[in-house]
């Protein structure tokens, strides 16, 4: 589907894996109860570098919020979302060096970072709030939605017209980067209906996560915990469903149009089906850490190869 990268897509989608894992670390911290590991933000126990035992502790500080596993989880995780931070700058200044009269790349690009710092602010509310559910579920969403963006910004890089010279490329003149993506409609609509509710869904996900938290905070037996949620936990596997039940359509849609896009939406249909049973196996598993974090991966890798398909169809009739 891709014809071969240039250097500033091959970064862009670099950037990407690696918020994807800074996503899947972020799942792992939640999991495993250490998103207060650093009880303040943006230091850690009153320092940049975290204290070495409970005996460094600046005097402010209780003894027993000093737990090393958690602590160390916690600050690697704000590491990683720092050197994302830097990735996102490095693709700001290579769309301004190889496509700063492209609006659609280069803006997008200022977006997705300027977006970035407001997600490092989120981080520090989170922290602020003591993991409430709400903003969390925000700090989830806006991490999707830069990975979103840089997905855009490496697809459209690749409608640049062929054969150009850098110096073409940059000319004032309408350019392939300049023209609206063209595509099927319809086809276009049915997928971001699919985004859509993939992402209401996920919100749904953080929100009974939070619950759950809340149970066990309150004594409920880990095995009992996802039974105190409620509607929460209902309308979130219904829309599971409802995301499974769109990408089997879709698929068998693009299959009877003999459509190249097909190898994405059965990408999407592997990762939705799988995001289902992964799901199965936490609620009946009594909320298994490693199916917590797997089942957040997966999901965002579904709206991410949502995303692409979206994208896809744009750039072709297909």
């Amino acid at each position: 589907m891709f014809h071969r990268l240039s250097s500033f897509q091959r970064l862009a989608l670099w950037t990407t894996a690696i918020t994807y894992f800074l996503i899947l670390v972020g799942g792992l911290v939640r999991a495993s109860g250490a998103g207060l590991g650093c009880p303040d933000w943006p230091r850690c126990f009153g320092g940049w570098i975290p204290p070495l035992s409970a005996a460094d502790l600046p005097p402010q500080f209780d003894a027993s919020q000093f737990n090393p596993t958690l602590m160390w989880t916690e600050y690697l995780n704000r590491l990683l979302g720092m050197a994302v931070g830097f990735l996102i700058l490095a693709t700001v200044v290579s769309a301004w060096r190889h496509h700063r009269r492209e609006p659609r790349i280069l803006w997008t690009a200022i977006a997705a970072l300027l977006l970035t710092g407001f997600q490092g602010w989120l981080g520090g509310r989170v922290v602020a709030h003591e993991l409430a559910a709400w903003i969390v579920t925000i700090h989830m969403i806006v991490a999707l939605v830069i990975v979103q963006m840089l997905l855009y910004v490496t697809v459209v890089a690749q409608d640049k017209p062929k054969g150009l010279s850098p110096q073409q490329g940059l000319s004032p003149q309408p350019s392939g980067g300049d023209k609206p993506l063209r595509g099927d409609k319809p086809l276009g609509l049915s997928i971001s209906v699919l985004i859509v509710i993939t992402l209401i869904q996920i919100a749904l996900g953080t929100q009974v996560r939070g619950g759950v938290d809340a149970a066990l905070d309150a004594g409920t037996a880990r095995a009992d915990a996802l039974a105190t949620v409620g509607w929460l936990d209902y309308a979130h596997r219904d829309a599971a469903m409802a995301v499974l039940l769109g990408a089997v359509l879709l698929t068998a849609w693009l299959v009877s149009r003999h459509s190249p896009l097909v190898r994405w939406s059965y990408a999407v249909l592997t990762l939705a089906a799988l995001q289902v049973a992964v799901g199965v196996v936490m609620a009946y598993g009594s909320l298994l850490l490693a199916a917590q974090v797997l089942h957040l991966t997966i999901a965002s890798l579904l709206l991410g190869a949502e995303t692409v398909l979206f994208l896809l169809s744009w750039r072709q009739t297909t």
